[in-house]
């Protein structure tokens, strides 16, 4: 999870389609013009340990944009395979 935030904060599409699940991937990676990530907060894992192959993350990611400020709270599902974490969805909270 933190190294999806560190991507989407440098806007790294590369490293967010390789960490993104093939069956949930968007084509393209878009990023919003002089949005800021300013700090990640997990706030919850369920699962996700050395012997699992699915787990949940719980984040919440400040933003700026401009004078706006704000935050985006998701419920993250990630997969192992062939031992790497990949990203298959989220809810929004």
């Amino acid at each position: 999870m933190r190294s999806r935030y560190t991507a989407f904060a440098l806007e790294d599409a590369a490293y967010l389609h390789t960490s993104w699940h093939p069956s949930t991937r968007p084509r393209s990676i878009e990023f919003e013009p002089g949005l800021r990530w300013r700090t990640l907060v997990i706030v919850d894992r369920v699962a996700g340990g050395p012997f699992d192959d699915e787990g949940v993350v719980e984040f919440e990611a400040f933003w700026q944009q401009d004078r706006a400020r704000g935050t985006l709270h998701e419920r993250s599902r990630f997969v192992r395979e062939d031992r790497r974490w990949l990203y298959l969805d989220g809810e929004v909270q």
